[in-house]
């Protein structure tokens, strides 16, 4: 049977995230972030920056975040052209009351046009 799928631009190629949890993460969690540079932060985030080949992959690092207990405060997907991509990317906000309540996210993109 032939293949029907309908490919879109970029896909199958691995996309730059930002990943922002609230606490540090030490080296020794590097095995467990795969391919993603941990960085503490003087507030006390870490943030959490690389490749991630698919969705699937990213539900597997926020699984990870997740088992570790660690409030998750935003992902953004990095735009590779641009040095400031956080301000222009694709933006998952935390938007629920706190860490005990349920998370709920939305979904902004800001418009380049």
């Amino acid at each position: 049977m032939p293949d029907r799928s309908i490919p879109f631009p970029g896909a199958g190629q691995p996309k730059d995230y930002q990943i922002r949890v609230r606490g540090h993460l030490g080296p020794r969690w590097a095995d467990w972030f795969a391919g993603l540079t941990i960085s503490p932060e003087a507030n006390g985030d870490t943030l959490l920056t690389g490749p991630v080949v698919d969705q699937a992959a990213l539900h597997g690092v926020l699984r990870n975040v997740r088992d570790l207990g660690l409030p998750l405060l935003s992902v953004v997907r990095l735009d590779p052209e641009r040095d400031d991509a956080p301000d222009d990317g694709e933006r998952m906000e935390h938007t629920g009351p706190g860490p005990s309540e349920p998370t709920m996210f939305t979904h902004n993109r800001k418009d380049t046009t």
